[in-house]
């Protein structure tokens, strides 16, 4: 295969055939990077789904996922996706509508039964309501759990926090104590030091000024004349006697004491073993070998 994905049908005609049968339902239809995106009218969603579920320019049959996204500053802050399949078509849409915290989304449950769960994962995600949805419940949090971890305002550290207590032999929850308060970072070298005084050290001595190295004293002229440099011209400080021993004429090589060269004339010598079958010299024609005559038996000797 070419590609590492299944290709899909081209976007031509998609958004044609979306406003034919949607309609005034329709608010804004987009072409990006390659996918379609319907904004669709929060009141009559399911108007709309079963619109592009039956119509046969269409037919997205099978509703894939369901997500949700924040904008805080925005008055409808939460974008609900749902994103479909058309199996007959082999292509994807993605269909969109606009919420806050408190106007319900109509449920599709009704249409595609597995969005209960993805309905349920929003609301406990993003705290948008579905009006619908038999069984609206937190899904991927615990049953206590305070606020909605997806929103851009939740804090990070959150308002309770979740241990196992030693002294009631269960799992309580207790508001959240951090060990200590968030740094200010000024992004400066940590070998260079800051220059302010961290919290909890005012009280600290400040460090003595450190005290000045006396300025080094310029040497001496000696008065000794054997220390002084000697100056261009100046006699050498060798002796005769050195100069005698150093032009002395090098000591006679000794001749080692040997009774058998020592060469390698045979495998012996050189402790390799005897040669090899093809060690010799190599036939003219290789691929002609020449085979070993068999010997002739004397006669009267039994087979």
């Amino acid at each position: 295969m070419r590609a590492p994905a299944p290709r899909y049908v081209a976007n031509d005609g998609v958004i044609d055939a979306a406003r034919a049968a949607l309609g005034d339902m329709l608010l804004e239809a987009s072409d990006l990077v390659g996918e379609v995106s319907l904004t669709v009218t929060r009141d009559r969603l399911v108007e709309a789904m079963i619109a592009l579920r039956d119509h046969p320019m269409l037919q997205y049959q099978q509703l894939m996922e369901v997500a949700g996204v924040d904008y805080p500053s925005r008055p409808e802050r939460f974008d609900v996706v749902y994103c479909l399949l058309s199996l007959t078509r082999n292509h994807r849409i993605r269909v969109r509508v606009l919420t806050d915290e408190v106007q319900p989304v109509p449920s599709v449950t009704e249409i595609w039964p597995v969005a209960g769960w993805l309905e349920r994962e929003v609301y406990d995600m993003y705290g948008v309501l579905f009006s619908g949805n038999a069984d609206l419940r937190r899904i991927l949090t615990d049953y206590g759990f305070r606020g909605h971890p997806q929103r851009k305002d939740f804090p990070l550290t959150g308002y309770v926090e979740l241990r196992y207590s030693e002294e009631a032999k269960r799992v309580v929850y207790q508001p959240v104590q951090l060990a200590q308060d968030f740094r200010n970072f000024d992004f400066m070298s940590p070998w260079e030091g800051a220059e302010y005084i961290l919290p909890g050290d005012e009280k600290a001595p400040a460090p003595a000024p450190a005290a000045t190295p006396p300025a080094p004293k310029a040497p001496a002229a000696s008065t000794n004349v054997a220390a002084q440099p000697e100056a261009k011209g100046a006699p050498s400080p060798v002796t005769a006697d050195q100069v005698v021993k150093a032009d002395a004429p090098a000591a006679k090589p000794r001749k080692a004491r040997v009774t058998k060269p020592k060469v390698t004339e045979s495998p012996a010598d050189t402790g390799i073993g005897e040669a090899t079958p093809d060690a010799g010299p190599k036939p003219a024609k290789p691929d002609v070998v020449k085979k070993p005559r068999a010997r002739a038996k004397p006669k009267g000797t039994a087979e």
